[in-house]
């Protein structure tokens, strides 16, 4: 964690509603899905918010998560460094937010560096795993490990196709939002800018 003092006034209301959001089930959910994912002995955190934080904080974990997620031989993280140096801890995070983003979680549900890092929105960190996990279980490309209800799958893409009769028919009809030209008449209008005339 970065050396700062305690936050005082708006700043820890802010602080601490951020931090209300954390969801320590959802913590639970998380750790045992990346066990299973990377498929390695990796050792279970203790529970709270501070230990996930620091159970990820390196990148490696991460980087390991999302290669996991790939074919053998198309991991998008080539080299994953156990560097306690911490340019290179957060150069892995980095790496693998762009392959996250790349793999198709959205750009809106993505952390940045430093709510991992220093620990500042552990929770923007859960919604980006959570993303993760429900494309991986969507894609259903054999990749996924573990249980499938852990996580929600995404809804799929439902095309139509129109005829272009059934198009040129549909320019014809006016929908119900537009409102209805049935008995509109401009009888009785008078020029714009004229007063309206009261007999």
């Amino acid at each position: 964690m970065a050396n700062r003092g305690p936050s005082y006034g708006l700043s820890r209301e802010v602080q601490e509603k951020i931090e209300q959001k954390y969801d320590p089930e959802l913590e639970s959910r998380l750790v045992n899905w990346i066990i299973v994912q990377c498929g390695e002995q990796i050792e279970h955190p203790p529970p709270g918010r501070q230990h996930f934080q620091a159970w990820l904080m390196d990148g490696t974990l991460l980087c390991k998560l999302i290669n996991s997620l790939h074919p053998k031989g198309n991991e998008p993280i080539a080299k994953i460094s156990e560097s306690k140096m911490a340019f290179k801890q957060m150069e892995q995070i980095s790496q693998f937010l762009k392959a996250a983003e790349i793999y198709g979680v959205r750009t809106t549900d993505i952390f940045q560096t430093v709510d991992l890092w220093e620990g500042k929105d552990m929770a923007a960190v859960q919604r980006t795993l959570m993303a993760l996990g429900s494309l991986a279980v969507t894609k259903d490309d054999g990749c996924y490990k573990g249980d499938p209800s852990w996580f929600h799958r995404k809804a799929q893409q439902n095309r139509r196709g129109f005829s272009e009769e059934q198009l040129r028919q549909g320019q014809n009809v006016i929908g119900l939002q537009m409102g209805s030209n049935k008995g509109a008449s401009q009888s009785g209008m008078t020029g714009y800018g004229m007063p309206r005339q009261i007999i």
